[in-house]
């Protein structure tokens, strides 16, 4: 499968990573391709610079957001919330395409922890989606850091919980292969796209467990 992953982030560089590392043609896609080869910023996981990461992950390709996002068949968006509408924005065409948004509408503007910028009545990928009519955006993985988001068995050897929402059923099909894939044993679909705004609420209380836990490798899990 041809995926693009924009957003050259921890949680970008992990995605694109695991993907490729799982046979598919992957891309990362940013603004400015010069700009983030020259960031000396490092990323909280040990992966170092973006160079340093693209250095020793040299099957992952980076591209602008339109070039990495040409042809491809599922784009993950892996973008800062404030940034998710513009990064899309400049991606091209993406009638008909799976976009996976993983990203939370995170409000840094206060200091930590961060405010939602879009709740209650609205959410961020449901934003997108009116955004982008013609693609099909699916909400997973923004409840769980990036290194579980791929790994899930990392956390009690996977038994826990990961939720899709979106109006099209096979985009939700496909999303839900690739979450397989990853290592994901159990998948609730929350139904529409609206079912996003839970998932994007849930964001204060799983920054609060973190705070309490001292650490974000953590997950629930849905009992009955």
């Amino acid at each position: 499968m041809r995926v693009a992953v924009l957003g050259t982030g921890t949680v970008g560089r992990t995605l694109a990573g695991r993907l490729a590392g799982l046979g598919h043609e992957t891309r990362v896609g940013t603004r400015d391709v010069e700009a983030s080869l020259a960031r000396t910023t490092e990323s909280w996981d040990g992966s170092g610079t973006f160079a340093q990461w693209h250095a020793n992950t040299p099957d992952v390709p980076i591209a602008t957001f339109a070039d990495a996002a040409s042809g491809a068949e599922v784009v993950f968006n892996a973008t800062a919330g404030d940034g998710s509408l513009e990064a899309l924005g400049s991606a091209g065409d993406l009638d008909g395409v799976v976009i996976a948004d993983v990203s939370n509408p995170l409000d840094h503007s206060q200091g930590f922890p961060p405010l939602l910028s879009v709740c209650n009545d609205d959410s961020l990928a449901e934003r997108i989606q009116r955004a982008h009519p013609g693609a099909r955006v699916v909400k997973t993985l923004n409840t769980v850091t990036a290194a579980v988001m791929v790994r899930p068995a990392d956390v009690a050897d996977g038994d826990h919980t990961m939720f899709v929402a979106g109006d099209d059923g096979a985009a939700k099909a496909t999303v839900r292969s690739l979450l397989e894939a990853f290592g994901w044993r159990h998948v609730i679909d929350l139904g529409g796209i609206r079912g996003a705004r839970a998932m994007e609420m849930y964001l204060p209380l799983w920054l609060q467990l973190m705070g309490a836990r001292e650490s974000p490798m953590f997950n629930v899990k849905v009992v009955a």
